[in-house]
Order: C-alpha cells, then structure tokens, then sequence
C-alpha cells in the first residue's frame, strides 16, 4: 500500500491506546502554547521525571510569554539550573522577547513561522503546532524515530538524508491521517485533537512501550503490522553510529572561606555555562596521582592547609568528571583576587547560579555549616 493509505490504518489504534493509556504530565493539562513550549524544550535531553518540578516551578514563576522577555537573564538561569544545556533558556527568553516585539506576544500557529524563532528546529515547530494548535505537522524525535524504524525495520542511520527523509514522510502521512478522525477523549479533559492526541501518541508509544531495551511489544497497539515487533528483531532498530568515547576529566576545586563567606567566580560570556557561577577551580590531569599535592601547588600553600570536602562525579555528553574538592581559610598569601570576585555568605549561596556539579558542592557546604 502507498505510504498515505497504510499511515490510515495505524491511526485509530494509536489514538485509542494513547486515550487509555497516556500519562498525565502536567503539560498536558493545557493548551497553552507558551507552556507546551516550555515544556518542550526542556524535554530536549531530559528526562520527564526530572522536568515535572522544574516545569512547575517555572511557569509558577514566568507564567506568560510577557514574563520570560521581561525577566533578567540571571532569574532564567537560576530557574534553568540543574537543567544543563543552558543556551536553551537564554534562547527561550530571546524568543519571547521577539515575541513580544513582532508578535503581540502570539505564538505563530504555522510551522514556517514558529522556526522563525531562536531555538525552535523542524521538531519543535511541529510539536507546538501539533499538540498546541492541533495543526497537521509531522515531528521526529528518538521516541519517534525509534517506533518508525521498527515499524518498518528500516536500516541505515536515521540521520542519513534518504532515510530522514522517509521518516519525516512517514510522520507526515501519520499526521495527515489524523486530520479525518474525530478528537480523542482524554481522562483529564474532555477531548484532544486527533492531530495533537496522534503526535504524543507516537512519542509516548516510544517512551512507555517501544522502549531502546527490552521493548514490550505484547503492550503494543500496532504490533501486528509492526515489522521488527513481527521478526522479533524490534532491539536491531534503529541503526547509529558508534557513540564517542568517553573521556575522564579531572578538577581542583577550592572552597575558600572567609568571615562566614565563600568566594565565587562567574564563567565567561560566549563559553560552556556562560554566565553561572562556580567555586574556583583548575583542571588537572585525569590520572593525576595526588589531586590534593596539585590543589596546594594552585594555591600556593601547604598541603597540610587543605581539608578534604567530598568529591562530585558529573557526566556531560561524553566526559565523566570528578571534582576532587578542598576547603581553605586562605591566609594573605593566597592571591584570591585571581581565584574569583566575589564572596557570598552561606545563606546567599543558595541565591547564585551555580552550575549543577558546584551547587551540589554548595549544597553539602551550607548542609555542614548548619549541622
């Protein structure tokens, strides 16, 4: 069958398992495209466990399009840390910016228009379109990418331009199909448009059923007609490229107090986490056989002055980093003008945007002072 007549016959049963089975996140609960937007982006390498408080937090705090273009970029930051990636809330305050200037504070409903804005590609065009505006607009995202390669045990890497390709086709056939449905009755409101409802549907499909590991295909809507699911192969797709190697990465890092304050320091503009703040810190080799003598050797004091903190393990992307932490009450010899800028009492710690492993070092240090 052409790809147009067969997406037809997957339709009704995706939206009839997703009326039953779709979890109730809190994004879901409205139709707000600001808060699908939101919603979306931190969604972007994030888990939705981590992302329901941080999302709720959030749109406590910024609750409209006008109150992100409006707040300072530190008070997005703070709401953002913890989140990582951190270019996806200065662009999700610059969109809204230039959305308040060129567009009365509206979202675009169309796909063309939504690109237009800073940080929004082709997939989350299509999911605020789809789910906000239940507008007819294809999106591809891993979950996504996962159900479709199965379906059709299509070999090769996804982001390959002819598979690409296909897929895009297949998830807008899939969407077009939706269009001639009724809405789908949801348990937490009355009714969702097919477009909307069929677009999460294949997402959630991925996340819940359709999973990377140990799929469970006897759970799924669509196993009949699922060719991977049929041949028992459903783990062989899709096919990637080798993921990189991991690197270890190693840090110094010194809590220098002084009068019941610790120094800081602020990242550079135009780097990883431009704008957060963190403990001073000087990065050594990963197999360094004695941190503590390299710490001492930084600062310029003997080693007998360092007290050992706890250490922090932190994974980004490809690097697994240990921060190897000590704490100082730094004497005039120490140069602290060259460590950091400012010194921040205990209390006010928590006030800063720290980059996620030092606020986890902040943490411990205000948790110990107030033992």
């Amino acid at each position: 069958m052409p790809p147009s007549e067969a997406a037809a016959s997957w339709v009704p049963p995706l939206l009839a398992w997703f009326s039953q089975q779709a979890r109730d996140l809190p994004w879901r609960r409205t139709q707000d495209p600001y808060g699908i937007w939101v919603s979306e982006i931190m969604l972007q390498q994030t888990q939705v466990k981590t992302v329901i408080p941080y999302w709720t937090q959030w749109m406590e705090a910024l609750p409209t399009v006008q109150s992100l273009a409006n707040a300072p970029e530190a008070r997005v930051l703070k709401l953002w840390a913890g989140l990582g990636y951190y270019s996806r809330a200065r662009n999700l305050r610059s969109a809204a910016q230039q959305l308040v200037s060129h567009h009365q504070g509206r979202f675009p409903q169309e796909v063309a228009g939504l690109m237009e804005l800073p940080g929004i590609g082709r997939y989350t065009a299509g999911a605020i379109a789809s789910i906000a505006f239940n507008q007819p607009a294809p999106l591809l995202d891993g979950n996504v990418i996962r159900v479709l390669t199965r379906w059709h045990s299509w070999a090769g890497d996804p982001r390959s331009k002819d598979l690409n390709t296909a897929l895009w086709r297949w998830a807008e056939d899939l969407v077009q199909a939706a269009q001639l449905q009724p809405a789908v009755p949801m348990p937490w409101k009355s009714k969702l448009g097919a477009c909307s409802a069929l677009n999460q549907a294949l997402m959630e499909l991925g996340a819940l059923i359709c999973t990377p590991r140990a799929p469970q295909c006897l759970l799924c809507p669509v196993q009949s007609r699922c060719s991977a699911g049929q041949n028992g192969t459903p783990e062989a797709f899709p096919e990637t490229a080798a993921r990189p190697a991991i690197t270890a990465r190693t840090f110094v890092v010194a809590v220098l107090e002084r009068d019941g304050q610790v120094l800081l320091r602020q990242r550079p503009s135009g780097g990883v986490n431009a704008g957060f703040w963190e403990f001073p810190n000087l990065e050594i080799a990963a197999d360094h056989p004695n941190p503590r003598a390299a710490a001492a050797e930084w600062l310029g004091v003997p080693i007998r002055q360092l007290e050992d903190l706890p250490p922090v393990k932190h994974a980004i992307t490809r690097y697994r980093i240990l921060l190897k932490v000590f704490h100082l009450k730094p004497g005039p010899k120490v140069a602290t003008q060259t460590l950091g800028t400012d010194w921040v009492s205990d209390d006010d710690l928590h006030t800063r945007s720290l980059t996620t492993a030092h606020g986890r070092i902040a943490r411990h240090w205000r948790s110990r002072k107030t033992a």
